[in-house]
């Protein structure tokens, strides 16, 4: 993927994404837990705000999100400050606005809100400064979460399983974050396709790789993320994967691959 090399400028401004795929099981929250990890580890101060009802980045970084005091839920509906759901992980750097099962009754608790679409936009605004990246695991779906997901964020973050129907929704989230640009948010650009799930065994997932590569030209990184059995473990242990098995060749992956998105020289 061609981006410029990171200079003083641009590192001083935050990087909000949205990581986003209406599909579900695509590898959304390993991509954003391991790569915030990665982020984190080349320095920068990183938040992960778990968008997603069924609170996956929360519990694959340690958390328990039935202990916790406060979510993401009580952010959105009751206004409690973001800062004081912001918890720290065992990853330096690292931080995570954890999910709840609350989360799941959000999506119509908010419709009739004032400014309901903005509501993670303005509480991000209270603590953006703290961060050098912030990455918004947004849910496998197109409702009120995932266009304050949006709203949020200045750049989507695309993960694409390379199989079959990795194109299949592909379409109409492209739609919604153009409607999202046009009405809520001018600023938003999806620009990260990340290939995820690849099987250079298989003929299928370098069909599916070049397939995606020639539609969406240098917004699909170079770098991508292997099918491995470590990545799939990594969650129940609470773990990112460059802690709990950091030689292995998920973790060196999603290292390279942070090093491409930072357009930092490797």
């Amino acid at each position: 993927m061609a981006l410029p090399q990171e200079d003083a400028a641009s590192a001083s401004r935050p990087r909000v994404f949205a990581v986003a795929n209406q599909k579900g099981g695509v590898g959304k929250t390993t991509t954003t837990v391991n790569l915030g990890a990665c982020f984190a580890e080349l320095g920068r101060r990183v938040l992960i705000i778990d968008l997603d009802p069924q609170a996956n980045a929360s519990t694959g970084l340690g958390l328990n999100p039935r202990q916790l005091e406060h979510s993401l839920y009580d952010v959105l509906l009751q206004d409690v400050p973001l800062e004081d759901v912001i918890e720290p992980v065992a990853v330096k750097n690292l931080y995570v606005a954890p999910a709840s099962l609350d989360l799941a009754g959000a999506e119509i608790e908010l419709v009739p809100a004032f400014s309901r679409e903005r509501k993670l936009k303005a509480a991000i605004e209270t603590v953006i400064d703290d961060y050098d990246i912030i990455l918004i695991d947004c849910p496998p779906s197109l409702g009120l979460l995932t266009i304050n997901g949006l709203t949020a964020a200045n750049e989507v973050l695309v993960p694409i399983q390379t199989e079959y129907y990795a194109l299949e929704g592909l379409g109409q989230l492209i739609r919604n974050v153009d409607l999202v640009t046009r009405n809520l948010n001018p600023t938003l650009q999806l620009s990260t396709i990340v290939l995820v799930m690849f099987d250079a065994r298989t003929k299928l997932s370098g069909q599916v790789a070049d397939e995606v590569r020639e539609h969406f030209g240098d917004k699909v990184c170079r770098q991508v993320i292997p099918r491995t059995v470590r990545l799939s473990e990594a969650p129940s242990f609470g773990q990112p994967i460059t802690v709990f098995d950091p030689s292995s060749r998920g973790a060196l992956a999603y290292q390279q691959l942070a090093k491409e998105v930072l357009g930092v020289e490797t």
